[in-house]
Order: structure tokens, then C-alpha cells, then sequence
């Protein structure tokens, strides 16, 4: 059975540096893979450019995925993964400034699933991953390791 993966969409190594530190401490049997941007990420999720020998059947299991990146933002990538049958049913939980709150809650109408402000909350950001493991536990949309 293959290892579930988090895909970790974020630019600042501050903020990267803390998603991550969140995530290991949380105890997910996940891989994580990391995109510093849109266009790098765009590339893991459809196998393309460095990531073309991935096996595009394994699609991230969840995504965090920073609303400011550089190349394309946030609401592109994901645009492009609810226009995508591959990426479709990818649970995508923005990752936004106050300032940008505003246009996370827009993102719900093009399939966005949670957003979180930044700098990352311990607390909140645990309640969120255990709403998506119970998720996952319920569903068939992502492996029940979770």
C-alpha cells in the first residue's frame, strides 16, 4: 500500500518551516513534498517538468497551499486542480495574511476546502488536520492510514 503524501505549497521558509514542524508533530504517517511556488506545484500534481517521472495515479492526499505564491498564486493552482479530474477531490486548505482572508473565503465557491490565516496556530491547525482525518476515515477519497 502505498504512503499517503501532503503536499506543502509555501514560499516563506518561516512559515514553511513552522507548516512542517506542525505536521511532524502531529504524527501523520505522511510524506510530505514541498513546491517553494504555483508553477512547481502545478508540476508535482500533474507529473510534469522535475516531477515527470512521478506516478500520476498517487495524487496528494491533501494540500496545503499558500494563497501568496510567487509564478502563480494560490487561486490558480487550485483553479487548475478542481478543473482537472486527477486533482479534483484533492482537499486544498488555503494558507493565507489576514489581509488576504477575504479572498480565501471567495475561494470556497471554486472548491476550496478549509483556509487558515498565518502565521500557522498550533491549536487551530490541529483541530483542522483532526476534522480531516476524520474525513478521511469516512470516506473513500483518501487511504484510511490517516
Amino acid at each position: 500500500m502505498r504512503q499517503p503524501t501532503i503536499l506543502v505549497v509555501e514560499d516563506d521558509p518561516d512559515h514553511l518551516e513552522i507548516t512542517l514542524t506542525i505536521l511532524k508533530q502531529h504524527g501523520l504517517p505522511h510524506d510530505i513534498v514541498i513546491a517553494r511556488d504555483g508553477l512547481e506545484a502545478l508540476d508535482y500534481l500533474f507529473c510534469e517538468g522535475l516531477f515527470s517521472d512521478r506516478d500520476p495515479d498517487h495524487q496528494p492526499d491533501l494540500v496545503l497551499l499558500d494563497l501568496g505564491l510567487p509564478k502563480l498564486s494560490g487561486l490558480a493552482v487550485m483553479q487548475r486542480m478542481r478543473d482537472d479530474p486527477r486533482t479534483f477531490f484533492a482537499p486544498v486548505i488555503m494558507l493565507t495574511s489576514a489581509s488576504e482572508q477575504s479572498q480565501a473565503v471567495a475561494a470556497f465557491k471554486g472548491g476550496l476546502n478549509s483556509y487558515m490565516s498565518k502565521p500557522l496556530d498550533y491549536f487551530k491547525f490541529e483541530e483542522k488536520l483532526q476534522q480531516l482525518k476524520e474525513i478521511w476515515r469516512t470516506s473513500d477519497l483518501a487511504p484510511l492510514t490517516a
